[in-house]
Formats: C-alpha cells, structure tokens, sequence
C-alpha cells in the first residue's frame, strides 16, 4: 500500500481552491507555496508562460500569481493570452515585478491584472491580498440582485454582465467597478470609495491606476462607454 506523504495528505485536505503560480525561480515558488498551502490552498506551477497558459485552459485555477520576467514568452504577453482566452478571462491574477515605476504598474493593471505586487515582496501580504481578491469574489456572488440599467444586465451571482445580449470579457476589478458604479446610478464615487470598494481601505494606490481601469472598463463597453461619467477633481458616476 502506497504512503500517504505530507504532500498527499494536503492535497486531500484543500477546501478553498486552487492557485496557479508562475515564476522561473524555484525558491520563489516553494516559498510562495508552503504559504499558501498553510492556508489552505492547492498550488500548481509553472516556469514558462506557455506552460502556465496551458495549465490555466485545463486547471483554471480561482487565481493565478504571475511573474513577469520569465524566459520567453514574458508576463505581460501571458497575461494578455489569459485574458482573451474564454475559459481563463475571469480567472484573476495578482502581477510580481522587481519593476516598481508608475508606467509599469498601469501597464500591468491595463492588460487586466487584479493586482500588482513588486519585489521583493512577503509572503504574508500576498497570501493576504490573495484572500481577500477571493473573498471579495464570494461577497460579489452573494449579493444576488442583477442590475439592468441602460442596455446592461449585470449579474453578481454569475461575476457576469452583458450589453443586451453580448457578454461582456471583464476582469474580476473591471466587473467590481462597473458593478459599484450601476447598482447607484447618479451616485459620484471618489476614487478612493472606488478603492476601498474593491480592495478594502488599507489597501494602497495611485489614483492613475484607477484612472486606467476605468479607462479599460469603457473600452469594453464600446458605445456604451457614456455611461461612466467622470465628475472632473472628484471621480466617476454611472449615468442615471
């Protein structure tokens, strides 16, 4: 009979999902890693950005932790494949980057990252920032009242919104924001209140990262981009 090691045993004990990591690095990985299982998380990796996109079409993981210096095929390239791949678009991914300046976090964040982490970095703060991506998925799906305003149907049990019968492809941070902004039309939201709604108020960012998602948001809506309105030295508004 075959032993049942430490790894087995975690593997049969995982409850809250699992995470795909990304990283050429292997103490990296491991170290990431052996927090998240703490937590409760299965983990898979990958080292190239063509494996984790394969991993991510046949797992699709609750969220992927993506390097962006990787040999080949870089971050940046893989995290757009994932975005406009249907069965990974949802799936949210928190960005690692020894790159710190302002252009490259918007960069990140413009292709649809959730998250934007620099190196060195702990292993606390991204298994917490992590869960909360998570958690704050849970409380969205919980909150079942759909939204039809305009031509849009927003739906937070299915994470789903559609202009009439097109489905929209948002990232998790995209719906959080169209969602905030609908369900209160008329309603100015500062970007900080735009921040605290998807993050939590503790959490930190510049006000052009938010510029930009909002930016991405209305290039999706297409002829519906009217909607979000911006209230110039305060924030957005959702058309009423």
């Amino acid at each position: 009979m075959a032993l049942l090691t430490q790894s087995d045993h975690r593997s049969k004990t995982v409850t809250k999902g699992t995470i795909l990591v990304v990283d050429d690095e292997d103490d990296i990985v491991e170290l990431v890693r052996i927090h998240l299982e703490r937590e409760g998380y299965g983990v898979l990796s990958a080292d190239t950005g063509e494996e984790a996109i394969e991993l991510a079409k046949a797992k699709q993981p609750q969220l992927i932790v993506l390097d962006l210096m990787l040999p080949g095929m870089d971050g940046l390239d893989v995290c757009r494949i994932i975005r406009h791949h249907d069965k990974t678009a949802d799936i949210p991914i928190v960005m690692l980057s020894a790159k710190s300046l302002d252009s490259d976090i918007v960069s990140g964040l413009d292709l649809g990252a959730d998250e934007y982490m620099t190196k060195p970095f702990s292993s606390k703060v991204l298994v917490a920032r992590i869960r909360r991506i998570l958690n704050r998925r849970v409380e969205v799906s919980l909150d079942r009242n759909v939204v039809h305003i305009h031509d849009l149907t927003i739906d937070p049990a299915r994470c789903e919104a559609f202009i009439k019968e097109d489905r929209l492809c948002l990232t998790l941070s995209e719906f959080n924001i169209l969602y905030t902004l609908a369900r209160r039309p008329g309603i100015v939201f500062t970007r900080y209140q735009i921040v605290d709604s998807l993050h939590g108020s503790d959490y930190i960012v510049s006000d052009r990262a938010v510029d930009v998602q909002i930016a991405y948001l209305r290039k999706k809506l297409g002829d519906s981009k009217n909607y979000i309105e911006t209230i110039r030295g305060v924030g957005y508004r959702f058309k009423d």
